[in-house]
């Protein structure tokens, strides 16, 4: 199996003979679309389910989790944390196209657990302007999971808020382990 990992780090990664990787994106896609058949589904997840997870790309959630095309909404972030923004999606979610779970998933060695609020503080020196949004950084990923669950479970525009569960992903192992919420 061929893994990003296997590509070579650097600039030379990013173009590679005059084309960029968006350019081979978009040229995957045209081999896809050129097989691609319409499923006839809609925007309705089948599993009524919605997952919020970190964005790390070694995380394959529809493998890991046992799902299919249209099973789910997937909402991703740095961290899988769940901002006011991925309120937002999950109320658009179960309000508007029938959600009845949440599963938050972070996992094991994430990135968000080095970094600190300063990188707003850096960026804001580097660029001239302080970012409207918190970097959301933890130093425990357990324990963020339970901060998500409760942010989720008292959400005043959240309909469903009995079935939501967190879990932490083991990246070497890729087991999922659930967190108690207590």
């Amino acid at each position: 199996m061929t893994t990003s990992a296997s590509v070579p780090a650097g600039p030379e990664s990013a173009i590679v003979a005059d084309h960029t990787v968006t350019d081979r994106l978009v040229e995957a896609n045209e081999r896809y679309a050129a097989a691609f058949t319409d499923p006839g589904m809609d925007a309705r997840p089948v599993q009524r389910v919605a997952v919020v997870a970190c964005m790390d790309a070694r995380l394959d959630l529809h493998a890991a989790l046992g799902l299919k095309l249209g099973d789910c909404h997937t909402i991703r972030n740095a961290g899988g944390v769940v901002t006011d923004d991925v309120i937002r999606s999950l109320t658009i979610s179960q309000r508007a196209l029938g959600t009845r779970s949440v599963a938050l998933i972070h996992h094991t060695g994430c990135g968000m657990e080095t970094i600190t609020e300063d990188f707003r503080h850096d960026l804001e020196l580097e660029v001239g302007q302080r970012p409207a949004w918190a970097v959301e950084a933890f130093r425990d990923a357990d324990q963020d999971v339970r901060h998500s669950i409760e942010r989720v479970r008292t959400s005043p525009f959240l309909l469903h808020t009995e079935d939501v569960r967190g879990f932490v992903f083991d990246v070497r192992t890729g087991l999922l382990r659930e967190v108690d919420p207590a």
